[in-house]
């Protein structure tokens, strides 16, 4: 087969030479410009492999969380995160790779033009605008992370390339409002009756119905966020009533999840950490098992391989004798999850407890979020009911303040989603995690609650990063974010 196409290759460039000597020196491999659906596929994957990624050069959440911890090398689970440069490599994913890709995708299909005498004039422009909403619906995920990680960042001026290689940063209260505008316009932009990105979209394959849930969901965590700032109280409020009028995640059929399979360079990224390296850097810290084994949760089984004896935060330990990540989780084609039901479900329990009417009952979003990651988990029904009716975790009954209550549980949910495990923290104050003894100066003696900007934005644009810092109260691991008000 390789000699004909070789020969015809031959004929055709002997008998055509002179109608084509001007494409010779195009590189067809390495093309100038790259079709918007690549991009955006190109970014769903980016975004899935940085928030589900298990190298510690890239992303230390779990450790932040408290759900993993190392043994061998401390250092990230003591809070070093400079000597990595752990946050350059966080941003650089999230700004050079994510959004540099939505951002040129986003440019593409606006400059789409669709002639108004065309037949199908009505359905190609439902179909561009759905794609404009898809792209804007992962730029305000990716923002509201860079966000939630560093606080103040560039927003306005990001990404202008020669018009500004050096962006202000913009306060993170001021982004979480534009932020809301923005998914509030791609709700309206979108319809259903048609496509977007359909086979480029990996997550969904163009069904619009789910990513109108996935952009209220998105809508509902940032209202959420803001109304926990005390701050804007009204604009929190209405964004998370007009998102439950508009629909959320409630089923795990509507889950925010990124497909890997089972063949290399394709698989889930904690497959090629734990399992194709060969590599045995983490296991499951003792503060998941001793809050996991005391309910009989039936998910301990799966989220780890049923050891009882968890690691230390801070220590080495010893792989062979502790608790060691699940089978499921390290499996190939595992997916990776940006958005689902449960986080959900904790959510709008939280607002209903925070006074939000349109929520609702807090007790009914908060079993149905227990139950939506039992489900998800492949926890059967009846299990799933058994461990919810232990006056431990019925709501009614269990121990402590309405952030006691689901915070702890919204804290074993997000297991494996260490950011959004670490949000939660944040954001309850629960569970109660400590600090090693033996955790870097840098931490004060606390667990971070927030990451520093890069070393690299310290060096290239010091300017704007010093007034950053001032503004937020010190570039530190310590200092709040703007929600993080209790």
């Amino acid at each position: 087969m390789k000699k004909i196409y070789l020969f015809l290759g031959l004929s055709l460039m002997l008998t055509s030479c002179s109608d084509n000597m001007e494409t010779l020196n195009n590189d067809d491999k390495n093309p100038s410009v790259v079709p918007a659906s690549t991009l955006f596929t190109s970014a769903e994957r980016t975004l899935s492999d940085q928030m589900i990624n298990s190298n510690v050069n890239r992303n230390i959440f779990r450790l932040l969380s408290q759900q993993w911890t190392e043994t061998t090398y401390t250092d990230e689970s003591n809070y070093d995160f400079v000597t990595r440069k752990i946050s350059d490599n966080h941003w650089n994913e999230l700004y050079a790779g994510v959004l540099a890709d939505l951002y040129k995708a986003k440019e593409y299909v606006t400059a789409e033009t669709i002639p108004a005498n065309d037949p199908a004039f009505a359905e190609k422009t439902a179909i561009k605008n759905n794609k404009l909403a898809q792209i804007d619906i992962l730029i305000v995920y990716t923002y509201q992370v860079l966000v939630d990680t560093f606080g103040d960042i560039p927003y306005t001026q990001a990404l202008l390339g020669n018009a500004n290689y050096l962006p202000k940063y913009d306060k993170a209260i001021d982004i979480y409002k534009d932020l809301i505008t923005r998914i509030s316009n791609d709700v309206n932009l979108m319809d259903s009756t048609y496509a977007g990105f359909d086979s480029a979209d990996v997550m969904y394959h163009g069904n619009m119905d789910s990513w109108m849930y996935f952009a209220n969901s998105i809508k509902l965590k940032l209202g959420v966020n803001l109304l926990a700032s005390g701050q804007e109280s009204t604009i929190a409020t209405n964004a998370i009533t007009s998102a439950i009028n508009d629909g959320l995640i409630t089923s795990n059929a509507d889950n925010a999840k990124v497909p890997y399979m089972s063949a290399v360079p394709n698989t889930n990224p904690i497959f090629n950490d734990l399992v194709n390296s060969g590599r045995h850097d983490f296991v499951v810290t003792n503060v998941v098992v001793d809050k996991m084994l005391p309910l009989n949760d039936p998910r301990f089984l799966i989220y780890t391989n049923g050891n009882p004896d968890g690691g230390i935060v801070g220590e080495s330990n010893s792989f062979s004798g502790s608790t060691q990540v699940g089978d499921k989780i390290q499996e190939p084609d595992f997916s990776g999850t940006l958005l689902d039901a449960a986080e959900v479900e904790f959510l709008l329990a939280e607002a209903a407890e925070r006074g939000v009417a349109a929520a609702g009952s807090a007790e009914t979003h908060y079993n149905n979020a227990i139950l939506a990651s039992m489900d998800d988990w492949g926890v059967s029904a009846i299990d799933a009911a058994a461990y919810l009716a232990q006056p431990a975790v019925a709501y009614s009954t269990a121990a402590g303040t309405w952030q006691q209550k689901i915070g702890e549980q919204a804290w074993l949910g997000l297991y494996n989603r260490g950011f959004e495990a670490w949000t939660s923290y944040r954001r309850l104050n629960y569970p109660a995690l400590v600090a090693p003894p033996t955790a870097d100066a840098a931490a004060e003696g606390l667990v971070p609650v927030r990451m520093q900007y890069p070393i690299r934005e310290q060096t290239l644009n010091p300017t704007n990063y010093n007034a950053a810092a001032t503004a937020i109260g010190g570039d530190k691991l310590t200092t709040r974010l703007f929600w993080d008000a209790n």
